[in-house]
């Protein structure tokens, strides 16, 4: 769970990374904009982290108050949930591994 999980936010990340450097690129030609409330979704569903560093490395959304403080909100609620996630599955992964290494399995050997 814990890898989906990551791969999740990284993949959102991603997707919100590449929104936010297309609508960039739009707003410098003057060409129709990727509305805010898209970027938002993407951000609030995981991609916080990609959406921060797109704010930073591609200067955009720098001046709205509610993508400056907006994000860095969402993206200490999605390490929340990921370090409740870890702290939660790391137990049961522990005592899965345990008795998993516990159990004999018996080998098969061909008799000659």
């Amino acid at each position: 769970m814990i890898p989906y999980y990551l791969l999740f936010l990284a993949m959102m990340s991603l997707v919100t990374f590449c929104l936010y450097a297309a609508d960039k690129r739009k707003a410098k030609k003057g060409a129709w904009r990727i509305p805010e409330r898209v970027l938002l979704l993407f951000s609030f569903l995981g991609g916080a982290v990609g959406g921060t560093f797109a704010m930073n490395t591609v200067r955009h959304k720098t001046k709205h108050w509610y993508f400056k403080f907006g994000f860095p909100a969402l993206l200490v609620i999605q390490l929340a949930v990921l370090a409740l996630v870890l702290t939660c599955m790391l137990p049961i992964i522990g005592i899965v591994v345990y008795f998993v290494t516990k159990i004999s399995i018996p080998m098969y050997t061909q008799q000659q």
